[in-house]
């Protein structure tokens, strides 16, 4: 089933189950890659697909850290939610293990003798770990592997 069918059939299930947050957040989403398909000016591709949802996910994730520094509880709580929908049509997220064995073999693959071959190791991870882990997260290892 491809994103677009997965996002509909959830949109018709939250309006039976009234659950309002999960239909706004599907709508948003639905709207986001309507929106990514008219600017490309075709069909997304999962890769492109994938390149939405993750800008929905910061967006909902940089908006939960600026609700906390002015504490509004009551929109954290509806923000955490809608990141959890967010999250339920991403792909599996990489554990710490995993992402630490990809970078290993990206960094032996590379070539990478110090910090001045980082950017190359980012350049050549970051398409392998799209959407399965955080690039911040990636960044902050492959500079304890360099070091």
């Amino acid at each position: 089933m491809s994103l677009s069918d997965q996002i509909m059939s959830d949109m018709k299930q939250a309006m039976k189950d009234k659950d309002k947050i999960r239909l706004n957040t599907v709508r948003m989403i639905k709207s986001a890659l309507m929106n990514e398909k008219i600017k490309l000016g075709h069909d997304l591709n999962p890769d492109e697909e994938l390149t939405v949802l993750n800008r929905e996910k910061k967006q909902r994730e940089e908006s939960i850290d600026e609700f906390v520094k002015a504490k509004r509880d009551d929109l954290i709580d509806s923000t955490k939610k809608e990141l959890e929908v967010v999250e339920s049509y991403m792909p599996k997220q990489l554990s710490k293990d995993e992402l630490d064995k990809i970078i290993s073999e990206t960094v032996e693959e590379v070539g990478a003798k110090g910090k001045s071959d980082f950017g190359k190791v980012m350049k050549a991870l970051m398409p392998k770990i799209k959407g399965r882990a955080d690039g911040k997260q990636a960044s902050e290892l492959v500079r304890n592997h360099l070091n």
